[in-house]
């Protein structure tokens, strides 16, 4: 079984659902950068709220930030703690980084068409307080604009409005991409369609886990 597992696929592909499913199953860490870096501005943290500038205007955050926050978080782990790295790395070099403190098993990439993708962002709503993610389509909560785990009033984040979700996607295309070359060349690359319902989607993710 793949015990260190970094999940690729353009924003709104499904890694948070997937890789929170597979922590959820295996036992296994999730570390998502984007959940740190948003917990990170809400405490007011000064990391947090420089990296806020970045992410509301759809901007990746710069590799020190980012690398300098991973770096403190696998330290904080086991020896053999399987992990699920979501968000990160979003560059080569930040992958390279990666590298020198993990020995990453599988690359699992989520392709998704961009039309998808838009129509998934635009109408994703978010929790404030325990980071739970809905869609007003798919995966719409119980009561309308509350969230169903711990009752907050649930938010539009400023990075899920569409002229962010264009630059999202024209940024990951451009910058995050050749994570799948690099990724393809160390053998360790698999890609799963994530399209067709979450549970069917999971059932491919878990084949190239286990």
């Amino acid at each position: 079984m793949k015990t260190k597992i970094v999940l690729l696929g353009p924003p709104g592909s499904g890694k948070g659902t997937q890789g929170e499913m597979l922590s959820q199953e295996l036992g296994f860490v999730r570390l998502s950068t984007g959940d740190m870096l948003r917990e990170a501005a809400r405490n007011g943290a000064p990391l947090g709220l420089k990296a806020k500038e970045y992410m509301d205007r759809g901007a990746l955050v710069p590799n020190d930030l980012i690398i300098n926050l991973m770096k403190e978080k696998i330290k904080s782990l086991g020896e053999g703690t399987g992990v699920i790295f979501d968000g990160f790395p979003r560059t080569v070099e930040q992958a390279n980084a990666l590298g020198e403190q993990v020995n990453i098993d599988l690359a699992l990439n989520l392709d998704v068409e961009d039309s998808e993708l838009l129509n998934r962002l635009t109408k994703r709503r978010s929790c404030p307080k325990c980071n739970a993610v809905y869609h007003l389509d798919y995966n719409p909560p119980k009561k309308k604009n509350v969230c169903d785990k711990c009752g907050s009033e649930l938010y539009h984040r400023d990075d899920d409005k569409e002229e962010t979700v264009l630059n999202r996607l024209k940024v990951y295309r451009e910058n995050t991409k050749p994570l799948i070359e690099y990724y393809e060349g160390k053998g360790t690359l698999k890609t799963v369609i994530g399209v067709g319902s979450i549970d069917e989607i999971y059932g491919e993710v878990k084949k190239t886990v286990l």
